[in-house]
């Protein structure tokens, strides 16, 4: 999946999950292994209620996204 459309995908319009993803985009999808490229381009594909319940810890990841979603919030402190 070509980058411009990553980035696109990460602007959610919602400022909590822009800032999440977008840091994640910029600090650590090149370096990550394929699993979690694909895992982050499937938990872009999830409705915007459901990634933020992940992303702001209300709600326990599904197991397929939980090596992602951990990643992107260790990544955001840098």
């Amino acid at each position: 999946m070509q980058r411009s459309r990553l980035q696109w995908q990460c602007r959610r319009g919602m400022r909590e999950l822009d800032v999440l993803l977008v840091a994640y985009l910029d600090r650590r999808y090149d370096q990550a292994p394929a699993s979690e490229k694909a895992a982050f381009r499937a938990l872009l594909e999830l409705p915007d209620p459901q990634l933020m319940s992940y992303l702001l810890q209300n709600e326990q990841p599904a197991p397929e996204f939980a090596d992602v979603v951990d990643a992107i919030l260790d990544r955001t402190g840098d």
